[in-house]
């Protein structure tokens, strides 16, 4: 612990160690989810628009969230680079984006598996009618077999955002602790 003496007042300033590696691993894999969760959404939405067809609320929320995540990793890399990134800012910061992770993984999970599903629709006129050929009907299943990947994906990327951020939580209170100086 440092301490500074200003003036009759005495500032304290305690040290954080983050583990590095740890830190860079869950950086990358957040982009990356960020970064899925954000281009999927708004091509959907961009297919949505062209299809003239209302886009489902889940579409903007994805690329709202995603675009939020990003911008909190840029603070969070921000403040490693001052090393000033403190546990309790962390903690709060993952917390709110871990509630709306849980959220788009149940909107997505409604969307794509819920009443008159994605899912079902995937599989009905897509995975179990596959085309071959140097044909447009070829490239047209190619598109709809890649939207349905996409469905899929954003879903899978949800969940795996979800697990980061409580894994994050953990290791900003073992920080908080001093379990890693």
């Amino acid at each position: 612990m440092a301490r500074t003496v200003v003036g009759e007042a005495v500032i304290v300033r305690e040290k954080y160690f983050w583990p590095d590696a740890q830190l860079n691993f869950w950086t990358i894999i957040m982009l990356v989810t960020a970064g899925l969760i954000l281009g999927v959404n708004a091509q959907f939405m961009s297919i949505q628009s062209q299809m003239r067809q209302l886009v489902p609320w889940i579409m903007p929320y994805g690329v709202t969230v995603g675009s939020l995540t990003v911008f909190i990793i840029i603070i969070f890399l921000i403040l490693i680079a001052q090393r000033r990134l403190l546990p309790g800012v962390v903690l709060l910061l993952s917390f709110i984006l871990l509630v709306l992770f849980i959220t788009g993984v149940i909107g997505t999970a409604i969307q794509l598996f819920g009443g008159p599903n994605v899912n079902n629709q995937c599989n009905t006129y897509v995975t179990n009618q596959k085309q071959f050929g140097p044909n447009v009907n070829t490239l047209a299943w190619l598109q709809q077999n890649n939207i349905c990947q996409c469905w899929q994906a954003v879903f899978a990327f949800w969940i795996v955002g979800s697990v980061f951020l409580v894994w994050m939580m953990i290791m900003a209170s073992q920080v908080n602790q001093n379990q890693y100086g």
